[in-house]
């Protein structure tokens, strides 16, 4: 299969749409084209395209920085001469100086189908930015490794944040390219946009469901992104970070397993079998011992709970992350209901909130962890409609 970039570099047609205009790129780690040449590198060095300037998302344009939340400064090419333009430091929007440093924005990142991961967010930024600049921005589409799925509650009005950039689910099901195309209409932008679509997608296939497995190499998107299961899982173990839980950075499995030195990982598989065993379809859960070398519990020896989605038990159709991560807390509050599950610190530029809230969308998930009383009925009726609205309404964007 080909990926936009690919596209890009093998199609006259579409190189010829950009003749005499000043290309920037938004690119990261994974940006690589199909030989895992960068994508700086094959547009910067193609005698056809004309690369001016580029920018950098969160963990910047070659990743720089291993651990969450760390920015990225602005710094010049060494071996093209462009100014490089951190999009995750002293701004998390493009500047008015740096929009002037080109006419077309090549969008090209990995995603990982999930509301929380940085890059959508970046994406709606520079889209309102040529908006307002006059500037172009084409997307050249990526997979969607988590697939078509939807899981999760609609980010609530007044909650949006850099994890939060719309009123989607936690688990969108779209490209990056189709996302664009809905945040155009979503937000009333008047701007010139263009989708580099793939070539022969099958998102809906075994074994990848989204991923195209043995075709293409899993290259790290963020520094904790390191293969196709913390993909899947990331929906859901992406609320650990709004806990005091590990999500098991500083380990070899980051976002793929969690636990702390005071729980005990084996009496919580029990105690979400007994309490939702419907929200473990589709996996494998195993209790482990881990020592996170940096970050939360760091050289303490946890107790833990793996997500196993490799194995041919994986159920993509039935596998639902976000149930299973928010059934994990409500276990963990039912064996130990005074235990300090929530974080409260700053979360990605949000100060006044409860990370767990801003992770959500809202506080309703953590308000159904604390009732004692609510079942998993009640986690469904509120995210049920949510999902069943969200995919008729993305209908009209999906490109494959």
């Amino acid at each position: 299969m080909n990926f936009g970039i690919d596209r890009l570099l093998s199609e006259p047609d579409l190189r010829r749409a950009l003749k005499g205009r000043r290309l920037a790129l938004l690119a990261h780690p994974a940006s690589v084209t199909a030989d895992l040449v960068h994508s700086l590198d094959a547009i910067g060095s193609h005698p056809e395209l004309n690369l001016t300037a580029a920018f950098g998302p969160q963990h910047g344009l070659r990743g720089d920085l291993q651990d969450n939340m760390m920015e990225s400064p602005d710094f010049r090419d060494p071996t093209y001469g462009i100014p490089v333009f951190s999009l995750y430091g002293e701004v998390r929007r493009p500047t008015d100086a740096s929009m002037e440093t080109f006419d077309v924005l090549l969008v090209d990142m990995q995603d990982l189908g999930c509301r929380i991961y940085t890059f959508i967010t970046t994406l709606l930024y520079v889209l309102e930015a040529a908006a307002k600049h006059g500037k172009a921005v084409w997307v050249l589409d990526r997979p969607n490794p988590a697939g078509r799925p939807v899981e999760g509650t609609t980010l609530l009005a007044g909650w949006e944040s850099f994890v939060g950039a719309g009123p989607m689910p936690m688990r969108h099901g779209m490209t990056l390219g189709e996302l664009g195309l809905w945040f155009i209409d979503h937000f009333k932008l008047d701007v010139e946009y263009r989708v580099v679509e793939m070539e022969d997608w099958r998102p809906t296939e075994a074994p990848g469901h989204g991923w195209p497995l043995g075709e293409r190499s899993w290259i790290n998107p963020s520094p904790n992104a390191p293969n196709l299961s913390m993909a899947r899982a990331y929906a859901g173990t992406v609320m650990l970070e709004g806990t005091t839980l590990s999500e098991g950075r500083g380990t070899t499995r980051p976002l793929e397993l969690f636990g702390a030195p005071d729980i005990d990982a084996r009496a919580v598989i029990a105690e979400m079998q007994a309490f939702a065993p419907q929200w473990l379809r589709g996996c494998r859960l195993r209790d482990c011992w881990f020592e996170p070398t940096f970050h939360k519990h760091v050289h303490q020896l946890c107790s833990g709970v793996q997500i196993h989605v490799d194995d041919p038990s994986y159920d993509h159709e039935h596998f639902r992350p976000w149930r299973l991560q928010a059934l994990a807390f409500k276990a963990i509050r039912r064996l130990y209901p005074d235990y300090p599950l929530w974080r409260d610190f700053p979360y990605e530029y949000v100060f006044d909130k409860l990370a767990i809230d801003v992770i959500n969308g809202g506080p309703g998930l953590r308000e159904w962890v604390d009732d004692a009383a609510a079942t998993p009925a009640d986690l469904d009726a509120l995210a049920t409609p949510d999902e069943q609205a969200w995919i008729e309404l993305r209908t009209p964007y999906l490109l494959y």
